[in-house]
C-alpha cells in the first residue's frame, strides 16, 4: 500500500470554506484531507479542546490499529463490512501506521497484534497532528456547539465563549452579518459541511448523541425513518445478578485465559479466546466486548442473553475428568480443584455461583461445567458508559462518498455512522478511514460544483 498522500487530490486554491462539526479523529482527518486539497477549513467543537475521547482512549496505552491480515481485519465490522470495505481499503491499518509515522511518531506491534505508538501515549500524536493542521491553515473553534440549521439552510452554531464571557468575537471567514442572529450565535453558509459528531458514549467528552434529533427534525429527513438507527451501547458491560458474597469478594477480579461461546442467530456457535472482568453488576472486558453485538441482539429478541465460559480452554474435557477422578483424600474441594486443575479463586467462585451443590459434588458434571459454564444476562450498562455505540446514519442515507442524499453538500464520518467493531484498534481505524473518505468526498464535490 503506498503511503498516505492526500495531495494526490489537490485542486486550485479557492476561497470556498468548509465547516467541520466535531474534533475527534474523523473530523480532524477530514480537515486534513480537505485542507490539503486547497480549501479553507473551519472546525467547530463543543468542548474546550479537540480530541478528548481520543486522549482517553490512550490512557493505559494508545491502541491505534491492528496488524492482522486485511482479510481478517475487515471481518471485525460484521454486517457493516461490505459498506466500510472501500473506505478501509483506501485507508487501511498500514496506511494509518504510515500516516502516524509521518507525524514523527513510531509504532510497534504488540504480542496480541495490536499496534501502539512506541511511547504508548496519545497526547504527543495529537499535538503533532494539530501542529500540522495549523500549518495547513485549518482554524479550530473550541466551545462552539452546532445546533442544527435554520429555515434558510444555514448552520446554527452556539458560541459558548460569547455566552460565558459576554464578549462578541467575529469570525470573518464564513460568518454572515445578520441582525436576526443573537450575538452568541453564528449563522454559517459554508460551501460544504462534514458532520463528525461521534456516538453517545462518554458524553462528558463531547459525544452525547444530540445530533440524532437535529437530523431527524430536519424537513428533508421527516419522510426518511430509516436514515438513522437509534444509538445503542456497544463494547459495554452486561448485567447479571451476582450474589452479595461474589460482589464483595471478587468485584474487579480478572478472568484470565478463558474462552467464550455464544449461539449465532443463523445457527452454529462463535467461540473466542480472551479475558474478562467480574464487575459488581456482571461481566465486562475485551472478550465480552467482542461479543457485545450478539449479546445485545439476544436481549432485544428475548430480553435475556446467554453464553458459556470455558474456564480451562487448554485442557480437554476428558483430561479434566481424569484429573477429577483422582483420590481427594483430606483436601477440601477448593484445595483439590486448585491442586489438580490450577483453578484461580475467581474461577472457583464463578463455579459455585453458577452451579448447584449436586453439580459440585458430581465430578463428571463438574468437569462439564468447567468447560461449559452458562451465564445469563438481563441487560446492558447505560450507553454513556459504553466504549462505543451501534446505530447512527445508515448506508442507505449516504452516497458512496459519504454525502447525505437528503442534504447535498453535507457529509458524515466516524462513529456517527451505522457500524460497530470490537476494541483492539478497529474503532479508531474506521473513524480515520471514514474521515479520510468524507474529506475526499468534499474535495470532489467542491471541484465538481466549481466547474
Amino acid at each position: 500500500m503506498p503511503p498516505f498522500n492526500p495531495q494526490q487530490h489537490n485542486s486550485a486554491i479557492t476561497s470556498k470554506t468548509v465547516a467541520i462539526i466535531g474534533g475527534g479523529p474523523a473530523g480532524l482527518m477530514a480537515a486534513e484531507v480537505i485542507a490539503r486539497a486547497g480549501f479553507k477549513v473551519d472546525l467547530f467543537d463543543a468542548m474546550p479542546s479537540v480530541g478528548r475521547k481520543f486522549l482517553l482512549a490512550g490512557v493505559g496505552g494508545m491502541n491505534i490499529t491492528h496488524a492482522e491480515a486485511f482479510d481478517d481485519f475487515v471481518t471485525r465490522y460484521a454486517e457493516a463490512m461490505p459498506w466500510l470495505l472501500p473506505y478501509l481499503t483506501a485507508f487501511n491499518a498500514d496506511t494509518l501506521r504510515d500516516w502516524v509515522q509521518g507525524l514523527g511518531v513510531e509504532t510497534f506491534v504488540g504480542s496480541s497484534g495490536r499496534v501502539f505508538p512506541t511511547d504508548m501515549k496519545a497526547a504527543p500524536l495529537l499535538r503533532a497532528w494539530l501542529h500540522r493542521l495549523r500549518e495547513l491553515g485549518v482554524t479550530i473553534h473550541p466551545r462552539h456547539r452546532w445546533q442544527g440549521w435554520n429555515a434558510a439552510g444555514e448552520l446554527i452554531i452556539e458560541n459558548k465563549n460569547i455566552i460565558e464571557n459576554k464578549n462578541i468575537i467575529e469570525n470573518k471567514n464564513i460568518i454572515e452579518n445578520k441582525n436576526t442572529a443573537p450575538n452568541d450565535t453564528l449563522l454559517l453558509k459554508p460551501a460544504a459541511t462534514v458532520l463528525a459528531l461521534g456516538g453517545a458514549s462518554w458524553a462528558r467528552l463531547g459525544s452525547d448523541g444530540q445530533w440524532v434529533s437535529l437530523l431527524r427534525e430536519h424537513p428533508n429527513f421527516i419522510s426518511q425513518p430509516n436514515a438513522i438507527r437509534d444509538l445503542t451501547p456497544s463494547n459495554c458491560g452486561f448485567l447479571t445478578p451476582w450474589s452479595a458474597l461474589l460482589k464483595e469478594q471478587f468485584s474487579g477480579a480478572p478472568l484470565h485465559t478463558i474462552e467464550l461461546e455464544i449461539a449465532l442467530p443463523a445457527g452454529g456457535h462463535r467461540r473466542i479466546r480472551g479475558e474478562a472482568i467480574v464487575s459488581e453488576y456482571g461481566l465486562e472486558g475485551s472478550a465480552i466486548y467482542t461479543l457485545s453485538a450478539l449479546l445485545r441482539q439476544q436481549l432485544e429478541n428475548t430480553r435475556t442473553a446467554q453464553l458459556t465460559i470455558d474456564l480451562l480452554p487448554d485442557q480437554s474435557h476428558e483430561r479434566i475428568v481424569q484429573l477429577l477422578q483422582k483420590p481427594r483424600g483430606k483436601n477440601s474441594l477448593s484445595n483439590f480443584l486448585r491442586k489438580q486443575l490450577n483453578l484461580s479463586p475467581v474461577k472457583m467462585a464463578l463455579l459455585r455461583e453458577l452451579t448447584d451443590k449436586n453439580t459440585m459434588a458430581d465430578m463428571p458434571k463438574l468437569a462439564r461445567a468447567i468447560k461449559y459454564l452458562p451465564v445469563k444476562f438481563y441487560g446492558m450498562r447505560p450507553i454513556d458508559e459504553a466504549i462505543s455505540c451501534a446505530g447512527g446514519v445508515t448506508a442507505q442515507a449516504l452516497s458512496p462518498k459519504l454525502m447525505l442524499n437528503a442534504l447535498p453538500g453535507v457529509f458524515c464520518a466516524g462513529e456517527m455512522l451505522d457500524w460497530e467493531a470490537p476494541t483492539g484498534g478497529y474503532l479508531l481505524t474506521a473513524c480515520f478511514a471514514t474521515g479520510h473518505a468524507a474529506g475526499l468526498g468534499v474535495a470532489d464535490y467542491l471541484s465538481t460544483v466549481n466547474t
